[in-house]
């Protein structure tokens, strides 16, 4: 029978989520773990599927993208209504591309936008805690653009990484970071080719720091410089990070 390559561009909420990989000892609760499943009663045979970026405990997307090959024959519609129906409230489909035999949604990718949203307010917000990282001290934004733009291009991110990070190399290109204010919350928007684990989290660690006057707009550059992640201060909640969507 002949083969399709089927993409599907999913969003779901984090926060119950114990990252992407599905994980068999012990069994979690993975974003994989609810997909691969959903997808296989609509296909009727079991599948592999390929994402474009594995995300962490408590990381949500809002445009991740995954593909899998099939026999199956169905509409754009019965793809989605039918692996939705089998999905919990807190995973969707939005969108099915049929896409080349040779198209993979983790190496075809050109590049990954992330987002980290802040909450700069003197209480805790309830409704947002989930969605944002609370920071209750005030943060010059000017400041941390300053230092991260000493991120942009192509380096050895070995200090941005974590120690439980298996990429055989850490050199990655950051093609742009900005940082935008709407009223309390504060945005943080980064393009690049792909990520180490921890990558954004530990990026945003550093810039709160400048943020907070606690170091210098030369901190990020230094950081970069010692490729020593104990540099580096703390990895910012998984709470705040979304994958909003990847270039192909």
């Amino acid at each position: 029978m002949d083969k399709e390559n089927i993409a599907l561009v999913i969003s779901y909420d984090g926060t119950q989520f114990r990252g992407w990989q599905a994980q068999k000892k012990p069994p979690v609760r993975t974003v994989e773990s609810v997909l691969v499943p959903a997808i296989e009663k609509v296909a009727n045979h079991s599948i592999e599927l390929m994402c474009a970026g594995r995300t962490d405990a408590g990381v949500h997307a809002r445009n991740q993208v995954v593909n899998f090959i099939t026999t199956a024959k169905r509409s754009d519609y019965s793809w989605i209504r039918g692996i939705n129906t089998n999905l919990p409230d807190d995973c969707a489909i939005t969108e099915v591309r049929r896409m080349p035999l040779d198209f993979h949604a983790r190496y075809s990718a050109k590049g990954r936008y992330y987002q980290y949203v802040i909450a700069n307010l003197p209480y805790r917000s309830v409704m947002d805690r989930f969605y944002t990282t609370h920071i209750n001290y005030p943060l010059d934004v000017v400041a941390m653009q300053q230092a991260a733009n000493d991120l942009i291009g192509e380096h050895d991110f070995n200090a941005y990484r974590s120690s439980e990070c298996q990429a055989p190399t850490s050199i990655r290109e950051i093609f742009d970071i900005r940082l935008r204010q709407q009223g309390a919350y504060i945005y943080i928007d980064v393009h690049g080719n792909a990520f180490l684990h921890h990558m954004v989290r530990n990026i945003v660690g550093v810039l709160l720091k400048v943020g907070s006057g606690k170091a210098p707009v030369t901190y990020a550059k230094s950081v970069l410089e010692s490729l020593d992640r104990k540099q580096g201060g703390i990895t910012a909640p998984a709470s705040g990070l979304f994958l909003d969507h990847i270039d192909y």
